[in-house]
């Protein structure tokens, strides 16, 4: 079957790749769409170290083809949206609803993959970009049949971060101001998660003015290339400041704009080791500076709430998907997304 494999080196299309069958507690997933996010492009350009040969891809949706022993939630047949969340379900965390938080979930990758004989990885549990792929139950979730698929598989990353970081994370409220650095997938999803939140002003902050239409659909009420001019927009700060690119100086100026009480989000990835800095008594009048992972999301719960909000005319996954590439044409998906012309490109099998 075909995948998109990275070798440490380069990455290129496969046709020689092979997945195990399902083993108890596991589904095997016919991957009909898959978004390509910024961490599998952060795979290749070493900002996310990760152990290769591995397959990519971690945001899909397709239908399931066969269940391993003791799976009831989801049967052949059914279409599923994939989260990157391999939880375990029953330590403490899972039990407090923080599966986001489960160590059996991060920094264990498997192997379910081979090529001529050899192991391959797994990439975040998930490893979309291939036709078939072998995930946790827990990771598979029932959507509705009349979701499209390109749709769809952005929900399992995209949709859970950005959505996630502002209703379980921050859970921004009614009436509150919400500055969103940066109007990538992840951004786009903010903003949109702040509209759905009810906030009253909603600034995004991009250095294309290009993406001013796109970033107003999702709920933006003003937009601006700087974030110098955010104090005239919000002269006392911003109550949530979401930073979504993943640079040090956007950090700082994300901590800098919060009015008193307010928070930024950190969504975006530097590279590993990056430090970035701030004044220590910019924070005494009760701001936060928050981590978000995965949208602090409960994927079983979250992806179906979601589903039915896009099932409502709520929420916005078709205007995500700005361009849709065969799986052979990774590279051109890979350009188009580095140069920023796509909101979010996705690869069909």
């Amino acid at each position: 079957m075909r995948g998109v494999i990275y070798d440490g080196k380069q990455v290129r299309v496969a046709d020689d790749l092979e997945v195990r069958d399902p083993g108890p507690g596991e589904v095997l997933v016919a991957v009909s769409a898959a978004g390509l996010c910024h961490s599998d492009l952060s795979v290749l350009d070493g900002t996310i170290p990760f152990p290769v040969p591995v397959v990519l891809g971690h945001e899909g949706a397709g239908v399931v083809e066969a269940v391993g022993a003791g799976v009831g939630h989801v049967v052949p047949g059914d279409h599923v949206a994939l989260s990157t969340l391999a939880n375990c379900g029953t330590c403490a965390d899972c039990d407090r609803g923080r599966p986001t938080m489960c160590r059996q979930a991060i920094g264990r990758p498997g192997r379910p993959f081979s090529r001529d004989g050899r192991p391959v990885y797994q990439f975040a549990a998930n490893s979309a970009f291939a036709e078939r792929t072998v995930v946790k139950a827990v990771q598979a979730v029932r959507i509705p049949k009349d979701i499209p698929m390109p749709s769809a598989a952005l929900i399992g990353c995209g949709v859970l971060t950005g959505l996630g970081a502002v209703l379980n994370r921050a859970r921004v409220d009614r009436g509150d101001s919400v500055l969103v650095i940066g109007t990538g997938g992840i951004g786009l999803n903010v903003l949109q998660g702040a509209r759905i939140a009810g906030a009253l002003r909603i600034v995004a902050v991009d250095a294309n003015p290009e993406k001013e239409e796109l970033a107003r659909r999702f709920g933006a009420t003003d937009f601006l290339t700087s974030t110098e001019g955010v104090k005239d927009v919000l002269p006392t700060g911003a109550d949530h400041a979401f930073e979504c690119v993943g640079r040090v100086e956007l950090i700082r100026a994300a901590i800098d704009l919060l009015d008193r009480h307010g928070q930024a989000v950190l969504l975006g990835v530097p590279p590993a080791a990056a430090e970035a800095s701030f004044k220590v008594s910019s924070l005494f009048l009760d701001k936060a500076v928050l981590g978000c992972r995965y949208g602090s999301s409960r994927p079983q719960r979250d992806i179906a709430l979601y589903a039915e909000l896009y099932r409502q005319g709520r929420l916005l996954l078709d205007e995500l998907v700005t361009g849709t590439y065969p799986v052979e044409d990774f590279e051109k998906a890979r350009a188009d997304a580095e140069a920023g012309r796509v909101a979010r490109g996705v690869l069909t099998f």
